[in-house]
């Protein structure tokens, strides 16, 4: 008697096996690779405080500053690592197209939510030892937070997705999409609140939905930060699935010419 697997069933396992296969490359990548996953944002965090210590008042009066950084890091690590890291998975996982059941879609998209869940234990360690540190860390709104979080996920997948069959095609677009995340950075509110803005350029910067996402966690955080006007959760949600479905479209379209490259 022979049993026939279903295709869901075959996803699965191939996913599972991608996920092990992922998270002890990343884990073991060199000595203490655990540990660097943590040490990189808390090190971002503290390097920032100190330059800024001496303006931090004047950057966010009236909320806490570290928590201000913290919440704009690792949201933005979130969907950078996402989208970067997603970007190079058809490249290093080459020799798996081997197999009729590994796909380039799959080890995107594995990669991606590998990339996920180590930046979500990363959050709760960081705001915990904030907790701890004495700091009013909790949120006041945990569900928009997760949600906004899960869009800048979703977001950062999306584009991993399109970059990952662009790159792949034409490693140029991989050279400029890692040129383009520096002042990616710089223009979506991490380091300091549109609101400091003169309203006319504040207009121009909301249309990044990054910030407006940091904008909406920052507020989530805390009733008392004052939050710039024409902010929406659905603005960002556009942006996170259209750019999922874009993503997924291309592979569909050059799944022949990603496996062939």
């Amino acid at each position: 008697m022979y049993s026939t697997r279903s295709s869901v069933s075959i996803t699965l396992s191939t996913w599972s096996a991608l996920f092990l296969r992922e998270a002890v490359s990343r884990v073991s990548a060199g000595r203490a690779a655990w540990l660097w996953l943590l040490v990189e944002p808390v090190a971002h965090l503290t390097i920032l405080m100190v330059m800024f210590s001496s303006i931090r008042h004047r950057i966010m009066p009236g909320f806490d500053f570290a928590l201000f950084l913290a919440i704009g890091i690792l949201g933005y690590n979130l969907f950078r690592h996402s989208a970067m890291r997603s970007m190079a998975a058809i490249s290093a996982n080459r020799a798996l197209f081997a197999y009729r059941q590994v796909k380039p879609v799959d080890v995107v998209l594995v990669r991606a939510f590998l990339e996920g869940v180590i930046q979500l234990f990363v959050g709760l360690i960081m705001f915990s030892g904030m907790s701890l540190a004495g700091f009013d860390a909790l949120p006041h709104d945990p569900l928009t937070v997760m949600l906004v979080y899960t869009l800048f996920w979703i977001f950062g997948t999306g584009v991993g997705l399109a970059l990952s069959v662009g790159s792949t095609l034409i490693p140029e677009v991989g050279r400029v999409a890692n040129l383009c995340f520096i002042p990616l950075y710089f223009l979506s509110g991490v380091l300091f609140s549109p609101a400091m803005l003169p309203p006319a350029l504040r207009d121009w910067l909301l249309l990044n939905p990054i910030m407006q996402g940091l904008e909406l966690a920052r507020g989530a955080f805390s009733p008392s930060y004052q939050e710039v006007t024409g902010l929406g959760l659905g603005y960002l949600m556009a942006f996170a699935f259209v750019s999922l479905f874009f993503g997924l479209a291309l592979h569909v379209r050059f799944s022949r010419r990603l496996l062939m490259q």
